[in-house]
């Protein structure tokens, strides 16, 4: 397992799998380890994925100050780790959460990154408002699943402000576009591999300047590919149209029948949408 040190001198550590040019990959949770998000669907016939465990997560070391694991603060970790490649331009993917630090970077060094990819992005950084409804359309599809009505009443409690653990833990369904074996897997090791420090401390006061932020990714001259699920109830596709609109030149892709994890989802359309973008 290789590992770098980051300017603070915390030791952080990467994974690599696959052939073919990099694509560095930022993962979610927020504060997740990278593992979850395996080969992307198969992706590593075609990329040589490198996983970056962000600090505080998966085999990278906790920091001494953990007001470092603020998004922006993260960014310096993200170039620390270009640097240690010893690349001048990479392929840049950011899911979820991930998507925020993606974007954070792209807009702090325009100048390192050839191609951005977000993947069911999440919009904090960038100020999108998504409204209940909008999540509740967006999973409204999927009616005909046997879980669907307690699942459909339990996110319509969460979308009013009363949710609790219980109710939280009856929507999981809805994050994967099928609920099979792999799914409740993937849900079930999800808790266990977040920092839970971390993700209270991700997006805390300070941490985005959605202006700011806004104002760089419209001076950003490089493709972005944005990937929406047709029924994500995190990233709904109506949100990530008025995201993809923020770049000069951006593309968006909803999956179909895809949620939040669209290559657990569909492996074969997922990577047949990424490999067409990255050439």
């Amino acid at each position: 397992m290789p590992t770098f040190t980051a300017p603070d001198g915390t030791l952080l550590a990467y994974h690599v799998d696959g052939d073919g040019p990099p694509l560095v990959c930022l993962p979610g949770g927020p504060m997740r380890a990278s593992s979850y998000l395996g080969d992307l669907g198969g992706l590593t016939a075609h990329r040589r994925l490198i996983r970056f465990d962000l600090r505080g997560t998966g085999e990278s070391a906790t920091p001494r100050d953990p007001t470092s694991y603020r998004c922006d603060r993260l960014v310096d970790d993200v170039e620390a780790l270009r640097v240690h490649l010893g690349v001048e331009r990479w392929d840049l993917l950011g899911h979820s959460a991930g998507a925020n630090l993606a974007v954070l970077y792209a807009a702090r060094h325009p100048d390192r990154v050839a191609r951005l990819l977000l993947v069911t992005p999440s919009v904090m950084a960038v100020g999108i408002e998504i409204t209940p409804e909008d999540r509740l359309a967006a999973v409204r599809e999927r009616e005909g699943e046997p879980w669907f009505a307690d699942a459909y009443l339990a996110l319509e409690e969460i979308t009013q402000g009363r949710g609790t653990p219980e109710r939280w833990e009856a929507v999981a369904p809805f994050w994967y576009g099928r609920w099979d074996e792999r799914a409740q897997a993937l849900q079930a090791a999800d808790a266990a591999e977040k920092n839970q420090e971390a993700v209270l401390v991700f997006a805390t006061e300070g941490a985005f300047d959605p202006a700011g932020t806004r104002a760089a990714l419209a001076e950003l001259a490089v493709p972005v590919l944005l990937c929406a699920g047709e029924v994500d109830l995190a990233a709904p596709p109506r949100a990530i149209a008025e995201f993809a609109g923020l770049f000069p030149k951006a593309e968006l892709v909803v999956q179909t029948e895809g949620s939040h994890h669209p290559w657990v989802d569909d492996p074969a359309q997922f990577v047949a949408t990424v490999t067409e973008f990255l050439g």
